[in-house]
């Protein structure tokens, strides 16, 4: 699948998007290392915290049938502003993939297209929180 089907699927995904209070609908189709793709939408809550974000539900459709490795995500809002993943997704896609995971973004003139570690750079990690616990070993013994 080359890059403008995948933006297609992610705008394909915000059409069942349920967005009553910011009536901006946001779609993602995000690919795994063997091309499936999985897509999802934002669900909105009167409570915006307990809202989920259509790269989360894209993950976690995929996490949910055993897939965790993955080669490129896209976002697309009902807008065409170019939207990114904001940062707790950022963060969710840092826990399954490298920082050269492909990000596109659907605006009105094409694509922007970002690596996953320039959106979200020094991203906390299981190396990040190992090296943390030694430091704090590494203290209580002194």
């Amino acid at each position: 699948m080359d890059d403008s089907a995948l933006v297609e699927r992610a705008r394909e995904a915000f059409d069942a998007a349920y967005v009553p209070y910011s009536e901006y609908p946001v779609g993602a189709a995000l690919e795994t290392a063997d091309g499936t793709v999985f897509v999802g939408c934002n669900i909105e809550n009167a409570n915006y915290s307990n809202s989920l974000h259509a790269e989360e539900v894209a993950i976690a459709e995929a996490v949910k049938n055993g897939h965790t490795e993955f080669s490129r995500l896209a976002v697309a809002s009902g807008a065409r502003d170019g939207v990114t993943p904001c940062g707790m997704c950022r963060q969710t896609l840092a826990e399954f993939a490298d920082t050269d995971l492909r990000v596109l973004c659907d605006q009105d003139d094409g694509v922007a297209e970002y690596a996953l570690g320039d959106l979200i750079p020094n991203t906390i990690s299981l190396s990040t929180l190992e090296d943390a616990e030694q430091r704090r070993e590494y203290t209580d013994d002194e």
